[in-house]
């Protein structure tokens, strides 16, 4: 008796899939066949042609023994669930990109994880382990909003915290009123001495971007009128050529000049990520805090001091001003601290631009992450700090 020759592995059977060229749509993104889109057109859009948008859905589902040719009862639906499932479980593939407009023919990209040849099955296992070191085994997926679904009935009313007023910038910002030099004095007669800060530091950010967890710019800026975090390209162009304060730009450098951070295949993902990215995210300190607005198409998630969610995303609306950080609070917090009566105050931000972030399972190699540290609250922590060494008994 004949044995059964097993049916086709997922990877195998979808390279057959996309060289037959049945599926209109379905075809390879680069020359090396390393990353290939599947059209994942829903099911709602009025475009929507069943027969052939979901062809391949349904091809699997035959091929894995879940339908048969001739059964009354198709669920569409259920086949795409089947294939993205498997994709996302297979080891031999990683979701790279995710399309999120409206308009068009909306995608998914996958790359290849290629496996090594002439090895050993332990070698083989081996080398999977270490590539799942160099590239994450999670699923990629970069969020960009159409610029039609966002209109200007979401802008927020103008505010004094808002580094743009009547198309111009606002005057320079003093971060000390007096409540907050007030509660400081409090802090220093309570437990130890810290000095009121009165220098242009009050309005400085620090600033550090990662590519994939690896730090690719840092700078502390050094304007009381913010910074703005743009792609290279954009931050080459005046921003507001009539204002007499131009921010900060802070550039997100062109992945082509960092080959020795990111590999080609991340290189091309970075860049369709750059170009959603052109008018970028704001960033300034004013006296009651530290805020944040985003004005690119790419979404931007957070995390930090006053985040809703610490195990879920934190989305920044666009073109709506976001407090991330209060002065009241942080001020509060670190009193608490000096007098060992609560933790230390949190007073970083993170960012993460197209993925979301945080979530429950963390990934420390996304795409382009930021952290951001208003420079007077890591003075003050700073110097609270050395004081409590230095009044703490000797032992």
């Amino acid at each position: 008796m004949s044995e059964r020759t097993p049916p086709l592995r997922l990877k195998e059977w979808l390279i057959l899939q996309i060289d037959s060229g049945n599926y209109p749509g379905l075809r390879w993104e680069n020359q090396e066949k390393t990353m290939f889109r599947i059209p994942w057109k829903h099911a709602s859009k009025h475009n929507y042609k069943e027969e052939e948008d979901a062809a391949l859905f349904r091809a699997w589902a035959v091929h894995k023994g879940k339908f048969r040719d001739g059964s009354i009862k198709e669920d569409p639906s259920v086949w795409k669930t089947r294939l993205r499932c498997a994709l996302n479980k297979s080891p031999d593939f990683q979701e790279v990109m995710e399309c999120c407009q409206d308009i068009g023919e909306p995608y998914k990209l996958y790359s290849i994880v290629s496996d090594p040849k002439d090895k050993t099955h332990e070698g083989s296992k081996e080398a999977t382990k270490n590539r799942q070191k160099e590239v994450s085994p999670r699923k990629t997926m970069i969020k960009v909003e159409n610029q039609t679904i966002e209109t200007n009935k979401h802008l927020p009313p103008k505010s004094p915290s808002s580094p743009l007023e009547g198309g111009s910038f606002s005057s320079p910002i003093i971060l000390r009123t007096q409540n907050v030099d007030h509660k400081i004095a409090e802090i220093s007669e309570k437990a130890i001495i810290l000095p009121p800060s009165s220098s242009s530091s009050d309005y400085w950010l620090h600033v550090r971007l990662y590519y994939q967890g690896k730090l690719v710019t840092e700078v502390t800026t050094q304007t009381a009128e913010g910074c703005r975090i743009v792609p290279l390209s954009s931050s080459e162009q005046e921003y507001n050529l009539s204002s007499p304060h131009p921010l900060e730009d802070i550039p997100l450098p062109p992945p082509q000049k960092l080959s020795g951070i990111l590999s080609l295949e991340m290189q091309l993902v970075v860049k369709k990520l750059l170009l959603h990215l052109d008018k970028g995210v704001l960033l300034w300190v004013a006296p009651e805090g530290v805020y944040i607005k985003r004005q690119c198409q790419v979404r931007v998630y957070w995390s930090g001091p006053l985040a809703p969610n610490n195990d879920q995303p934190n989305k920044l609306e666009r073109e709506k001003t976001c407090k991330v950080l209060d002065t009241e609070r942080f001020l509060n917090e670190l009193e608490m601290y000096v007098m060992n009566k609560g933790p230390e105050p949190q007073y970083q931000i993170q960012l993460c631009f197209g993925e979301e972030y945080p979530e429950s399972a963390l990934s420390s190699r996304k795409l382009i992450t930021a952290n951001v540290e208003p420079v007077f609250a890591r003075e003050l922590l700073v110097n609270a700090k050395t004081k409590l060494r230095k009044s703490a008994p000797a032992i």
